[in-house]
């Protein structure tokens, strides 16, 4: 079974903790890490912007990263959010049997 890190970037740690709550409730993700204090600098509607963010990385399978993205967009507060797959090539096998079974 192939299973990935999706990494997302939201403005605020409560939009954080909705996504991550609703994601693991829903079986989409099987944890979801919440790394506050980020700071973002990055070229947005030809200007050079600058922003605290909050990182969320959900642990899930592939195969659900469509449904995955489709419900962040729906919660994501961002026109234009951060929602990409990490590859995870290797891992403690109990850890991977754990993400199987708590995600749909």
């Amino acid at each position: 079974m192939d299973m990935i890190f999706v990494y997302m970037t939201v403005p605020t740690a409560d939009e954080a903790r909705r996504i991550g709550r609703i994601l693991v409730e829903e079986r989409l993700a099987a944890c979801a890490n919440l790394l506050p204090g980020m700071t973002s600098i990055y070229r947005w509607q030809g200007k050079v912007e600058q922003a605290g963010e909050v990182v969320v990385i959900a642990k899930t399978k592939a195969d659900l990263f469509d449904q995955l993205e489709a419900r962040v967009k729906e919660l994501h507060g961002y026109d234009c959010p951060c929602i990409v797959a990490l590859p995870l090539s290797r891992g403690h096998a109990p850890y991977l049997d754990w993400i199987v079974a708590e995600t749909g």
